[in-house]
């Protein structure tokens, strides 16, 4: 039978020492066979790292790829999570340092950002990476800033924004459970007709709900800021503000 040294399973899987030594540290690599001080591998070794790197390739986070190997992810929720994990597409990513370097936002400020949760990051091997879509949001924040709006008072704003977001996202996620997971897998169908079907139900609601809450989230705030003006404003403001938000309004229309 095949077995190898750590330094041969590294280039048989194309991997480094470091990497495999890594993923036994959790646990996604089981340990190798000893003889004396000699640690041994075989081609369960070698399959189980191709495994991971094809989940990698996926999306899958660490930790889900953990709970997929080990048989405490369900068959039917496996497709879901590459789902889940592909709606972002692989594009490069960033450190905090780096993402400040791109916008030319000081590190300290975007820390205190994401203190409140406004910027959220994505788990890359367990550290925190950014993409040029956060690149383009920290723009839009220090435009913000640079408007006159008081940094506390937009840090106050964003911890609200999060928290509430928070608390509706996870009602979301539990309707969904509920009303398209649970019935699914209490079903007669096949794990694999299971799969594709919660797959095609989350690609399909995705869109759906984001389209929802950033309609509803336009109209409202155009609505208040009218109800504002309306009680405050000067005739000139009221008459330019009812331009731009019957332009906003069309524009709503068609994005």
């Amino acid at each position: 039978m095949d077995r190898f040294r750590v330094e041969e399973l590294a280039e048989q899987a194309d991997v480094s020492v470091d990497t495999i030594r890594f993923y036994q540290k959790r646990q996604l690599l089981s340990p190798p066979a000893r003889e004396g001080r000699l640690a041994w591998y075989g081609p369960e070794h070698v399959e189980r790292l191709a495994r991971i790197r094809e989940l990698r390739a996926d999306g899958l986070t660490l930790a889900l790829i953990g709970r997929l190997l080990s048989g405490d992810l369900d068959a039917t929720d496996a497709p879901l999570a590459v789902a889940v994990a592909g709606v972002e597409p692989p594009e490069e990513l960033l450190t905090l340092t780096e993402l400040a370097e791109r916008s030319s936002v000081p590190p300290a400020l975007l820390e205190a950002v994401l203190r409140e949760g406004l910027l959220v990051p994505r788990i890359y091997d367990g550290g925190e990476r950014y993409t040029n879509a956060d690149v383009d949001i920290v723009r839009a924040g220090l435009s913000l800033l640079e408007a006159g709006f008081p940094l506390s008072d937009l840090l106050a704003l964003a911890s609200e924004h999060n928290d509430a977001t928070h608390d509706i996202a996870e009602q979301a996620v539990a309707l969904f459970d509920r009303h398209v997971r649970a019935p699914l897998r209490a079903s007669d169908l096949s794990d694999a007709e299971k799969a594709q079907r919660l797959v095609d139900a989350f690609r399909t609601l995705l869109p759906a709900v984001t389209a929802l809450v950033e309609h509803h989230f336009r109209r409202v705030l155009l609505a208040v800021a009218q109800a504002h003006l309306e009680s405050v404003g000067a005739e000139d403001e009221l008459a330019a503000a009812s331009i731009e938000a019957s332009r906003q309004l069309q524009g709503g229309r068609h994005s």
